[in-house]
């Protein structure tokens, strides 16, 4: 079993649509039963919220739902639960380092990492910009799968 944990500011945004976008490409690629997938928070801000109404109807506009997905905030134990624990910006990624003495593990990384186009992932709270952050999303969700099934 491989466990990811996605995270973000919020937790309602970018990393419940990185979520639901691997959950559906795993399943498309028929090894859905090989993953454990979740998303989680920095902060307290969100925490108990539902999936932010642009990002449910981005997904949706790509036949994806996320129904049932609240916020909840990153724990101590989601780092030894989860095999990788993904960011989606560099602040995400220093909150997560904190959080985690430094990853002495290595399983912190972030999405764009696994693309040509190292960076952050757009943030539609500021932007507006839900199909941008689409894009971000599939494509370094696609170069997540290819690195893990190149493994």
């Amino acid at each position: 079993m491989i466990r990811i944990l996605f995270i973000c500011h919020g937790n309602i945004c970018r990393s419940p649509m990185a979520e639901f976008v691997f959950k559906d490409m795993v399943r498309r690629a028929g090894v859905a039963d090989r993953f454990e997938i979740e998303s989680a928070a920095c902060p307290t801000d969100e925490i108990g919220s539902p999936a932010y109404p642009p990002a449910r109807r981005e997904l949706a506009k790509h036949g994806l739902k996320c129904d049932g997905k609240t916020a909840r905030l990153i724990r101590a134990e989601d780092y030894d639960r989860f095999d990788l624990i993904i960011g989606m910006d560099r602040y995400n990624l220093r909150d997560m380092l904190r959080r985690w003495h430094n990853d002495p593990d290595g399983k912190v990384r972030l999405l764009l990492d696994y693309t040509d186009r190292p960076g952050d992932v757009a943030d539609p709270w500021y932007t507006g910009d839900f199909t941008a952050t689409w894009k971000d999303i599939t494509e370094g969700c696609e170069g997540l799968l290819n690195a893990i099934n190149n493994d």
